[in-house]
């Protein structure tokens, strides 16, 4: 029956495209908009416009941004010896949200995963190789989740890093196997960083 209706059934295969929603979460959505006045579809059409046209990601560290270097990367306040590697950007604000590192990021964009065909150069592993050639870093804060494909990531930067001199570290095992940092509560990520220990 809404097959017969184009627009609603464009808008319904667009919104099966987010990650987590299905079709019938992407119905009640498109529902959910028709609802609303012209005005509020015309803001949110408006803010996912601006999205795309005005973030970018941190020619530093790759975590999104409006300006280039992003404000994390020029706050002078922040440690420049101590650096934290994350897979993705919401990991950056889950730690963020911890309050409890005042280093540097860098964000790989995705894990080492080779049975999808994702090896070291589809992730930003040669930017943050590259970034450690100055010697200005004292340890490195491997901050990848708790999954195969994030201790896989772990295991090979600990190897990469560790001939350089630089002490790496990883999160404390007290966030549960399997876990995403985008979905752990602010004092277990909190409890982890404070409780990180030496990658041998």
């Amino acid at each position: 029956m809404l097959d017969s209706i184009p627009s609603f059934t464009r808008l319904v295969t667009e919104l099966t495209k987010f990650p987590g929603i299905g079709s019938k979460t992407a119905t009640r959505l498109a529902f959910f908009l028709l609802r609303q006045t012209s005005a509020e579809a015309e803001a949110l059409a408006g803010a996912i416009l601006d999205l795309k046209r005005h973030t970018r990601f941190c020619s530093v560290c790759y975590h999104i941004t409006e300006s280039d270097p992003c404000q994390i990367c020029t706050d002078s306040a922040r440690d420049d010896r101590l650096l934290c590697v994350v897979e993705t950007p919401q990991d950056l604000l889950a730690v963020e949200r911890s309050h409890s590192f005042r280093g540097r990021y860098h964000v790989l964009h995705g894990a080492l995963s080779p049975l999808d065909g994702i090896g070291p150069n589809d992730l930003k592993i040669p930017e943050l190789l590259q970034r450690l050639q100055p010697g200005e870093i004292d340890e490195v804060l491997v901050a990848t989740n708790f999954t195969v494909e994030g201790d896989a990531t772990a295991l090979y930067l600990a190897r990469q890093i560790q001939q350089s001199g630089i002490r790496v570290t990883r999160l404390a095992y007290g966030i549960p196997m399997g876990s995403e940092l985008e979905y752990v509560d602010e004092a277990t990520v909190n409890r982890a960083i404070e409780g990180r220990r030496k990658i041998d």
